[in-house]
Protein backbone atom coordinates (compact mmCIF):
# COMPACT_ATOMS: atom_id res chain seq x y z
CA UNK A 1 0.00 0.00 0.00
CA UNK A 2 1.18 3.52 -0.81
CA UNK A 3 1.16 6.48 1.54
CA UNK A 4 -1.81 8.62 2.50
CA UNK A 5 -0.79 12.20 1.66
CA UNK A 6 -2.64 14.85 3.69
CA UNK A 7 -2.45 18.24 2.03
CA UNK A 8 -3.22 21.62 3.55
CA UNK A 9 -4.48 24.17 1.01
CA UNK A 10 -3.45 27.75 1.78
CA UNK A 11 0.31 28.18 1.73
CA UNK A 12 0.83 24.51 0.87
CA UNK A 13 -1.15 23.54 -2.23
CA UNK A 14 -1.91 27.14 -3.18
CA UNK A 15 0.86 29.70 -3.42
CA UNK A 16 0.88 33.23 -2.01
CA UNK A 17 -1.32 34.35 -4.93
CA UNK A 18 -3.88 31.61 -4.11
CA UNK A 19 -2.90 29.79 -7.30
CA UNK A 20 -2.07 26.11 -7.79
CA UNK A 21 1.50 25.83 -9.15
CA UNK A 22 1.84 23.65 -12.23
CA UNK A 23 4.64 21.76 -10.48
CA UNK A 24 2.33 20.87 -7.58
CA UNK A 25 -0.45 19.68 -9.87
CA UNK A 26 1.98 17.49 -11.80
CA UNK A 27 3.52 16.09 -8.61
CA UNK A 28 0.12 15.11 -7.24
CA UNK A 29 -0.80 13.31 -10.46
CA UNK A 30 2.50 11.42 -10.47
CA UNK A 31 2.14 10.47 -6.82
CA UNK A 32 -1.33 9.05 -7.50
CA UNK A 33 0.03 7.06 -10.45
CA UNK A 34 2.69 5.68 -8.09
CA UNK A 35 0.00 4.26 -5.80
CA UNK A 36 -0.32 6.98 -3.17
CA UNK A 37 -3.71 8.27 -1.97
CA UNK A 38 -4.40 12.00 -1.87
CA UNK A 39 -6.54 13.79 0.70
CA UNK A 40 -7.02 17.46 1.48
CA UNK A 41 -6.84 18.56 5.13
CA UNK A 42 -7.93 22.16 5.57
CA UNK A 43 -9.61 24.68 7.80
CA UNK A 44 -11.71 25.76 4.82
CA UNK A 45 -15.35 24.81 4.33
CA UNK A 46 -16.09 22.29 1.54
CA UNK A 47 -17.70 24.93 -0.69
CA UNK A 48 -14.48 26.94 -0.54
CA UNK A 49 -12.38 24.36 -2.37
CA UNK A 50 -14.86 22.53 -4.57
CA UNK A 51 -13.21 23.70 -7.80
CA UNK A 52 -9.76 22.70 -6.50
CA UNK A 53 -11.03 19.21 -5.66
CA UNK A 54 -12.42 18.86 -9.17
CA UNK A 55 -9.20 20.10 -10.77
CA UNK A 56 -7.11 17.64 -8.75
CA UNK A 57 -9.67 14.82 -8.82
CA UNK A 58 -9.55 14.49 -5.02
CA UNK A 59 -12.71 13.12 -3.40
CA UNK A 60 -11.42 12.57 0.14
CA UNK A 61 -10.97 15.48 2.52
CA UNK A 62 -10.88 16.73 6.08
CA UNK A 63 -12.52 20.17 6.25
CA UNK A 64 -13.32 22.68 8.99
CA UNK A 65 -10.15 21.43 10.72
CA UNK A 66 -11.71 18.00 11.29
CA UNK A 67 -15.39 18.80 11.75
CA UNK A 68 -16.60 17.59 8.35
CA UNK A 69 -14.85 14.58 6.81
CA UNK A 70 -15.57 13.00 3.46
CA UNK A 71 -14.13 9.74 2.10
CA UNK A 72 -14.59 9.09 -1.62
CA UNK A 73 -17.45 11.62 -1.80
CA UNK A 74 -19.29 10.15 1.21
CA UNK A 75 -19.48 12.16 4.47
CA UNK A 76 -18.16 9.97 7.28
CA UNK A 77 -18.06 12.44 10.17
CA UNK A 78 -19.93 15.64 11.01
CA UNK A 79 -19.58 17.58 14.26
CA UNK A 80 -21.27 20.94 14.58
CA UNK A 81 -20.86 23.60 17.22
CA UNK A 82 -23.24 23.49 20.16
CA UNK A 83 -26.04 26.01 19.37
CA UNK A 84 -26.28 27.38 22.92
CA UNK A 85 -22.53 27.92 23.16
CA UNK A 86 -22.49 29.55 19.74
CA UNK A 87 -25.29 31.91 20.74
CA UNK A 88 -23.39 32.85 23.93
CA UNK A 89 -20.25 33.59 21.91
CA UNK A 90 -22.29 35.64 19.45
CA UNK A 91 -23.84 37.74 22.23
CA UNK A 92 -20.48 38.25 23.97
CA UNK A 93 -18.66 39.13 20.73
CA UNK A 94 -21.37 41.64 19.87
CA UNK A 95 -20.69 43.41 23.16
CA UNK A 96 -17.00 43.63 22.21
CA UNK A 97 -17.84 44.91 18.70
CA UNK A 98 -16.34 41.75 17.21
CA UNK A 99 -18.35 40.42 14.24
CA UNK A 100 -18.74 36.72 13.44
CA UNK A 101 -19.09 34.60 10.32
CA UNK A 102 -20.96 31.28 10.47
CA UNK A 103 -20.30 28.41 8.07
CA UNK A 104 -21.87 25.13 7.12
CA UNK A 105 -20.77 22.87 4.25
CA UNK A 106 -22.46 24.98 1.55
CA UNK A 107 -22.22 28.67 2.53
CA UNK A 108 -21.04 31.33 4.97
CA UNK A 109 -23.07 34.12 6.54
CA UNK A 110 -21.92 37.25 8.34
CA UNK A 111 -23.38 38.61 11.57
CA UNK A 112 -23.01 42.14 10.20
CA UNK A 113 -23.55 43.84 6.84
CA UNK A 114 -19.93 44.95 6.54
CA UNK A 115 -16.75 45.01 8.61
CA UNK A 116 -13.20 45.77 7.38
CA UNK A 117 -11.73 42.81 9.29
CA UNK A 118 -14.13 40.43 7.57
CA UNK A 119 -13.31 42.03 4.23
CA UNK A 120 -9.55 41.74 4.81
CA UNK A 121 -9.45 38.13 5.95
CA UNK A 122 -12.10 36.63 3.67
CA UNK A 123 -10.61 38.49 0.71
CA UNK A 124 -7.29 36.75 1.46
CA UNK A 125 -9.10 33.51 0.54
CA UNK A 126 -10.33 35.07 -2.71
CA UNK A 127 -13.94 35.31 -1.49
CA UNK A 128 -16.23 38.31 -1.18
CA UNK A 129 -17.55 39.68 2.11
CA UNK A 130 -20.43 37.31 3.01
CA UNK A 131 -23.97 38.55 3.24
CA UNK A 132 -26.14 38.47 6.34
CA UNK A 133 -29.05 36.08 6.78
CA UNK A 134 -31.39 36.37 9.74
CA UNK A 135 -31.37 33.33 12.01
CA UNK A 136 -28.80 31.41 9.97
CA UNK A 137 -26.70 30.23 12.92
CA UNK A 138 -29.81 29.26 14.88
CA UNK A 139 -31.48 27.35 12.03
CA UNK A 140 -28.48 25.45 10.60
CA UNK A 141 -25.77 23.06 11.67
CA UNK A 142 -22.69 25.31 12.02
CA UNK A 143 -19.43 23.41 11.69
CA UNK A 144 -17.16 26.40 12.09
CA UNK A 145 -17.48 30.05 13.01
CA UNK A 146 -15.00 32.89 12.76
CA UNK A 147 -14.60 35.66 15.30
CA UNK A 148 -12.89 38.80 14.09
CA UNK A 149 -10.50 40.31 16.60
CA UNK A 150 -6.81 41.09 16.79
CA UNK A 151 -4.35 38.85 18.61
CA UNK A 152 -4.19 40.99 21.75
CA UNK A 153 -8.00 40.70 22.06
CA UNK A 154 -8.12 36.93 21.69
CA UNK A 155 -7.35 35.66 25.23
CA UNK A 156 -10.72 36.78 26.63
CA UNK A 157 -12.44 34.18 24.44
CA UNK A 158 -10.17 31.37 25.64
CA UNK A 159 -10.86 32.40 29.24
CA UNK A 160 -14.63 32.68 28.89
CA UNK A 161 -15.53 29.78 26.57
CA UNK A 162 -13.83 26.59 27.67
CA UNK A 163 -15.85 24.10 25.60
CA UNK A 164 -14.60 25.36 22.24
CA UNK A 165 -11.20 26.03 20.70
CA UNK A 166 -10.13 29.33 19.18
CA UNK A 167 -7.42 28.90 16.53
CA UNK A 168 -5.92 31.97 14.87
CA UNK A 169 -5.58 31.71 11.11
CA UNK A 170 -5.33 35.39 10.16
CA UNK A 171 -4.13 38.66 11.66
CA UNK A 172 -7.71 39.63 12.52
CA UNK A 173 -9.57 36.31 12.66
CA UNK A 174 -9.84 33.12 14.72
CA UNK A 175 -11.59 29.86 13.88
CA UNK A 176 -14.12 28.67 16.48
CA UNK A 177 -14.23 24.88 16.70
CA UNK A 178 -15.66 22.22 19.02
CA UNK A 179 -13.10 21.35 21.71
CA UNK A 180 -10.51 18.93 20.39
CA UNK A 181 -11.68 19.25 16.82
CA UNK A 182 -8.50 19.17 14.76
CA UNK A 183 -7.06 17.87 11.53
CA UNK A 184 -5.30 15.29 13.73
CA UNK A 185 -8.57 13.81 14.96
CA UNK A 186 -9.71 13.82 11.33
CA UNK A 187 -6.71 11.71 10.30
CA UNK A 188 -7.52 9.09 12.92
CA UNK A 189 -11.09 8.81 11.68
CA UNK A 190 -10.05 8.75 8.04
CA UNK A 191 -7.45 5.97 8.23
CA UNK A 192 -10.05 3.58 9.63
CA UNK A 193 -11.62 3.66 6.17
CA UNK A 194 -8.54 3.96 3.96
CA UNK A 195 -6.76 1.01 5.59
CA UNK A 196 -3.58 3.01 6.21
CA UNK A 197 -1.73 3.06 9.50
CA UNK A 198 -0.57 6.30 11.09
CA UNK A 199 2.94 5.35 10.00
CA UNK A 200 1.72 5.43 6.38
CA UNK A 201 0.55 9.04 6.59
CA UNK A 202 2.48 12.13 5.51
CA UNK A 203 1.14 15.58 6.41
CA UNK A 204 2.03 18.70 4.44
CA UNK A 205 1.27 22.09 5.99
CA UNK A 206 2.37 25.57 6.97
CA UNK A 207 0.00 27.05 9.56
CA UNK A 208 -0.81 26.86 13.25
CA UNK A 209 -3.90 24.78 12.51
CA UNK A 210 -1.54 22.16 11.03
CA UNK A 211 0.45 21.61 14.24
CA UNK A 212 -1.52 18.70 15.67
CA UNK A 213 -1.91 17.07 12.28
CA UNK A 214 1.85 17.18 11.79
CA UNK A 215 2.49 15.81 15.27
CA UNK A 216 0.06 12.92 14.63
CA UNK A 217 1.08 11.89 11.12
CA UNK A 218 3.82 9.35 10.60
CA UNK A 219 5.91 11.98 8.80
CA UNK A 220 5.42 15.71 8.38
CA UNK A 221 6.61 18.32 5.89
CA UNK A 222 6.48 22.05 6.58
CA UNK A 223 6.71 24.65 3.85
CA UNK A 224 9.53 27.16 4.21
CA UNK A 225 6.88 29.90 4.21
CA UNK A 226 5.24 28.26 7.22
CA UNK A 227 4.84 29.48 10.79
CA UNK A 228 7.97 29.02 12.92
CA UNK A 229 6.13 26.71 15.33
CA UNK A 230 5.06 24.51 12.42
CA UNK A 231 8.56 24.32 11.03
CA UNK A 232 9.96 23.53 14.47
CA UNK A 233 8.02 20.25 14.76
CA UNK A 234 8.20 19.11 11.14
CA UNK A 235 10.15 16.04 10.11
CA UNK A 236 11.37 17.96 7.07
CA UNK A 237 11.22 21.56 5.81
CA UNK A 238 10.85 22.00 2.08
CA UNK A 239 11.21 25.11 -0.08
CA UNK A 240 8.77 28.03 -0.18
CA UNK A 241 5.38 27.29 -1.74
CA UNK A 242 6.14 29.94 -4.38
CA UNK A 243 9.35 28.11 -5.30
CA UNK A 244 7.87 24.67 -6.10
CA UNK A 245 8.18 23.60 -2.47
CA UNK A 246 5.50 20.90 -2.62
CA UNK A 247 6.89 19.22 -5.74
CA UNK A 248 10.41 19.35 -4.28
CA UNK A 249 9.16 17.64 -1.12
CA UNK A 250 7.49 14.88 -3.16
CA UNK A 251 10.79 14.27 -4.97
CA UNK A 252 12.79 14.32 -1.73
CA UNK A 253 10.48 11.72 -0.18
CA UNK A 254 10.55 9.49 -3.26
CA UNK A 255 6.82 9.85 -3.87
CA UNK A 256 7.53 10.76 -7.49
Amino acid sequence: MGKLLLLDIDGTLLNSHKELPASAKSALAQARENGHELAIATGRAPFMFEELRKELDIDTFISFNGQYIVHQQKPIHKESLDPETLESIYEYAEQQDHPLVFMNETKMVSSIDYHPHIEESIKSLKFLHPETEAGFHADNEIYQALVFCEEQEEQQYHDKFKTVDFVRWHRVSCDILPKGGTKASGIKRLIKLTGHSIEDTIAFGDGLNDLQMMETAGYSVAMDNGHEQTKAIASYITDHVDNDGLAKAFKYLGLI
